[in-house]
């Protein structure tokens, strides 16, 4: 791919350990060029000032909650990079696309894409010229509307409607009824890619398919703990409340292949003292380096170590017993395993101690209440759902879930995708209330599981999908398999790309592109009847209004409300009992149609959506009330102490784990400083333990090509890419996402969630060095 860096950055490649905690001056040096880069410098400041607060409007990157007093910067650097990113005084125009052809820009990187600016135009792709060419809104609704009536009158399980977790609740639930009007359930969202394990496993489990702790929580637990989740990269806000609850003496354990800077060490730019004297506050009290893939065996140990001291002294109360019995299932089954397997295995598996693990153990004993985080360092492996299930069983065998300071803390990454998944954005059928939709607006729902993210992928390369509506995201970049895709998805019939900026998704094209430019949740949305108000839910469950502050980027831009209307009106015949240009043009009657299909949801949701803090949805096992098929809380005995894959186990495999860096978010690259690994100028990188560097007689910067070890009989490989030694489990290497996902197949895929099993690829390590 063509390096054209434009952000300041391509002058050297410089890779040095770091040694500075999270946030501190490092967050104040990035934000600062950011503001500068995006030309934001002097209004910069007060639209910040703005986000995620109760009158302003929510970030548009990751979902951590809002509380409800919040600082006075109540943004984090990575927050403020989407922001700012977003609010760039650049443009993509018309001329841009006159000047370049879509074939070149396939050879753009991903930072230069979108470092163009925002989209300005609805634009059509002329296969001529191989130019993307202005069109107007009336013709694109027209052509895609009519194309969409062809297709569906043939068969209207061709056409998949994704959704990127961006959208707000309004147009997530507008779009799923007009997937579900078009005659569908093919709504794959980006939940699919990270925690769908999450919303299987934890529904199984304890009957809702999200966590359960509220903000306050934070304030009165006795004991966190982390598996797999980066919170100063993907999270940084929590730090605050990680911050707060160090400074109270509470443990914090962390589990985690890779010493992540962030689980490790903070200075809060928002404290003047402990900013000018850089001396940081400890996060995480112990923290421990498993093996990619050992997290079911890493529980299962900590597990049977509370089995052990139980026993030892049964009057110390370390297994909650009448929390079993009166509210759990599967409880013995559960332990006999715990009995039968061997520590041997366990420590093989996890490649932690006996000791470690009964450390770790005896820290969660001792804690009256316990909050258990966990991220995609979890949910995207073979065996994910396991892992989930493994998280539920350690909180159930000491009643952790239904108290104050207690809980399950999946932390989501885009803003709204848990929210998309709460109004309907759904590919199981079971999941959504279709016969109040039938009755609410007068037609069948398809009763048909619809196609996930796997699934759909599968369809393109196959031929059976013709069609693909996308409300925002990067998908052909964000999928596995990208090698494969790429050629198929020039097959489709039609692609629709609705967004922002300008991304490789954009560029492979089908027969016929459009790529319709939307309004950012930054920006302020007036339709007919005034300024409009958005809403989103975040990772904690609570639902926050978000209002629009700057003017917007073009005045040729739609709301992505009435691009979803627009599409809809073009393609649907008339309903009576659903007015699309009444929604577009006011947001409040879809939010009264929201709570009329989950009334038990959305009570009083106009007036309840600008609650500071906004409102929590109500959950049965927050009251201990478990929504299950055995009316309790299961546990679940795992399939393997292994989450990885099996598939390639020589000598010469290690597991690759796919990693973003400090200076993205998802597929988006705000630049080439990955400030927390010390890597700079670059992201052609491999991690490595010095160890396995030696063992394969390598040399640090030298030039290796990673090859996928699936035994499929495709060819994946990654060259080009420099050997960093760093503190990694040996076995294991790193590297960056989306890159690496031409190694990912999309056979490698969790049990039951069908999530993309990223976080533990076979692969082998081959050198490029010239003999």
């Amino acid at each position: 791919m063509t390096d054209r860096r434009t952000d300041g950055d391509r002058h050297r490649v410089k890779i040095e350990p770091y040694d500075q905690p999270a946030g501190g001056w490092g967050s104040m040096k990035s934000l600062l060029r950011h503001l500068k880069r995006n030309g934001r410098m002097i209004d910069g400041p007060a639209i910040l000032a703005k986000q995620n607060k109760p009158d302003g409007f929510s970030c548009v990157s990751c979902a951590w909650a809002k509380p409800a007093k919040p600082h006075v910067a109540e943004f984090c650097e990575n927050g403020a990079k989407a922001t700012l990113w977003e609010l760039t005084d650049k443009r993509t125009t018309p001329e841009f696309f006159a000047r370049h052809t879509v074939s070149e820009l396939l050879g753009w990187s991903d930072f230069d894409l979108e470092a163009e600016g925002r989209l300005t135009h609805p634009m059509r792709y002329d296969a001529a010229t191989d130019r993307y060419v202005e069109t107007n809104w009336q013709s694109a609704f027209s052509a895609i509307g009519a194309e969409l009536r062809r297709l569906r009158a043939v068969d209207p399980k061709s056409v998949v409607f994704y959704a990127s977790g961006r959208a707000s609740l309004e147009t997530s639930y507008a779009y799923s009824l007009l997937a579900r009007m078009f005659g569908n359930n093919n709504l794959p969202d980006s939940s699919n890619m990270c925690h769908e394990s999450t919303s299987v496993g934890l529904k199984a489990a304890i009957g809702v398919p999200v966590g359960t702790v509220l903000l306050d929580d934070f304030e009165r637990t006795d004991c966190i703990f982390f598996f797999g989740q980066n919170v100063g990269a993907n999270s940084p806000r929590m730090l605050h409340n990680l911050q707060e609850a160090s400074e109270r003496g509470v443990p914090i354990v962390s589990f985690n292949p890779l010493r992540e800077r962030g689980l490790e060490a903070f200075v809060n730019p928002q404290r003047p003292l402990q900013l000018a004297t850089n001396r940081p506050t400890r996060i995480s009290s112990n923290y421990y380096q498993l093996r990619a893939g050992g997290d079911i065996a890493a529980i299962a140990g900590m597990a049977k170590a509370l089995v052990e001291m139980d026993c030892a002294d049964p009057s110390a109360g370390v297994i909650d017993h009448a929390f079993l019995k009166e509210h759990t299932a599967g409880a013995d089954e559960w332990l006999s395993w715990l009995d039968e397997i061997d520590w041997t295995d366990i420590e093989t598996n996890s490649a932690l101690s006996r000791g470690d693990l009964t450390e770790a153990a005896r820290i969660y004993a001792s804690a009256r209440s316990a909050i258990l985080i966990y991220g995609m360092g979890l949910t995207q492996h073979r065996l994910g759902v396991d892992n989930v299930r493994m998280i539920a069983n350690l909180a159930l065998m000491r009643g952790n879930i239904g108290r104050p300071g207690a809980g399950l803390c999946p932390v989501r990454g885009h803003s709204n995708v848990q929210g998309q998944r709460t109004v309907g954005i759904a590919d199981r059928p079971d999941l959504v209330p279709l016969d109040r939709l039938a009755a609410q607006y007068g037609f069948e729902p398809p009763r048909e599981r619809g196609l996930d993210t796997v699934s759909a992928c599968e369809g393109v390369i196959d031929g059976s999908v013709k069609a693909f509506i996308g409300l925002g995201g990067n998908f052909v970049r964000a999928v596995p398999d990208r090698n494969r895709i790429e050629p198929a998805w020039r097959n489709l019939d039609l692609s629709v790309q609705i967004a922002t900026k300008l991304n490789r998704a954009h560029l492979i094209t089908g027969r016929a592109s459009y790529l319709l430019p939307c309004l950012g949740r930054t920006e302020i949305d007036r339709q007919a009847t005034g300024e409009q108000v958005v809403t989103i839910e975040d990772s904690l469950t609570s639902i926050h209004a978000s209002r629009g502050q700057e003017e917007p980027a073009s005045e040729h831009l739609l709301a992505e409300m009435s691009i979803v209307a627009g599409i809809a009106r073009a393609t649907l015949e008339p309903n009576p009992k659903l007015d699309w240009d009444a929604w577009a043009a006011d947001y409040g009657l879809v939010r009264d149609a929201i709570e009329a299909t989950y009334p038990d949801q959305f009570a009083d949701y106009n007036r309840r959506m600008f609650t500071p803090g906004g409102f929590p949805r109500p959950l049965s096992a927050r009251k201990r009330e478990w929504d299950t098929k055995t009316g309790k809380a299961n546990f679940a005995v795992p399939s393997a102490l292994d989450a990885s894959f099996a598939a390639g186990s020589g000598d010469d495999v290690f597991r690759l784990m796919t990693l973003r860096s400090n200076d993205q978010f998802n597929t988006t690259v705000y630049g080439y400083r990955d400030r927390f690994r010390g890597i700079e100028g670059t992201r052609d990188v491999v991690l490595m333990n010095s160890a396995d560097i030696a063992a394969l007689g390598l040399a640090a910067d030298e030039t290796v090509a990673l090859e996928a070890a699936t035994g499929d009989g495709v060819d994946r490989q990654l060259p080009g890419l420099r050997v960093v030694a760093y503190d990694i489990p040996r076995g294991c290497v790193g590297a960056y996402y989306p890159e690496a996902n031409v190694l990912v197949p999309l056979s490698q895929r969790a049990e039951e969630s069908h999530v993309p099993a990223a976080k533990s690829v076979p692969v082998r390590i081959r050198s490029l060095r010239q003999h």
